[in-house]
Order: structure tokens, then sequence, then C-alpha cells
């Protein structure tokens, strides 16, 4: 990963330095983000908040379509649409974000969430606009 990308990542989305993701890897064909189980990101029971899960997806999703986009260009969320499949109840998830389609106007991005023990926990779709 550039370190560049990795900076990128941590400017243009404070959110995600405030919750805590960590950037693994930025690419355009693949991007992994993680999140760390926080006792203040749970909802009762201790199970991890699904906004937190979202916004990892969602970060996850922008950097990977911004790491494709042409020089010059931005990317903004314009549709998301998230499925849960399982709980998380410690541990780390793992966004691992890659393009369905890259186009001039749009790139839509579909984000795995994993927990530590490879188990699909939920699927991100998002379309990103391409803005020049």
């Amino acid at each position: 990963m550039s370190d560049s990308l990795g900076r990128v990542v941590s400017e243009a989305m404070p959110l995600a330095s405030a919750l805590g993701v960590q950037v693994k890897e930025v690419a355009a064909a693949e991007t992994v983000l993680r999140l760390d189980w926080r006792a203040d990101l749970c909802t009762v029971g201790g199970i991890l908040h699904g906004g937190a899960l979202m916004t990892l997806a969602d970060c996850a999703g922008a950097a990977c379509a911004f790491a494709g986009l042409p020089a010059g260009a931005r990317t903004s969320t314009i549709e998301s649409s998230t499925h849960f499949f399982a709980a998380v109840r410690g541990g780390t998830v793992t966004a691992t974000a890659r393009p369905l389609h890259s186009g001039r106007s749009t790139i839509v991005v579909q984000t795995e969430l994993r927990d530590d023990s490879g188990k699909l926990v939920g699927l991100t779709t998002q379309t990103q606009a391409v803005l020049q």
C-alpha cells in the first residue's frame, strides 16, 4: 500500500480515524480496512453497532473507488445498501472492498465484512459518483 493513500484515507475521512479504522491496503482492485471491537462502539449486549460496521464499509468502498479515479477527480457515496448476517461480539472486523463496475460517472463497490474467524458478518454494495 502506498503510505500516501493511507494518509489520504485518514485525512479525508476523520470519522474513520475517530472510530479507530486501520488502513491495511488501498488499491483500485482491492482495499482492506479493519476495525477492532470496542465497548464504546456497541449496542446492548456487547454487539458492535451496525452504524460502526456501515461506516467501516463506506470508508473501504470510498477508498477503493478513490484509488481508481482519474487524476483530479473526487468521489462521493450516492447510494449504499448493507445486509447484516451475524453479530460481532469481539475481535476485529475486516472490510474488503472490490469494484463491481468502474465507469466514467459512477463506481460500484462491494464490501465484505468478516470477523476474525473469516465468517461473513455483513455485505455492503455502494455507488460512488465520480466528480470531475
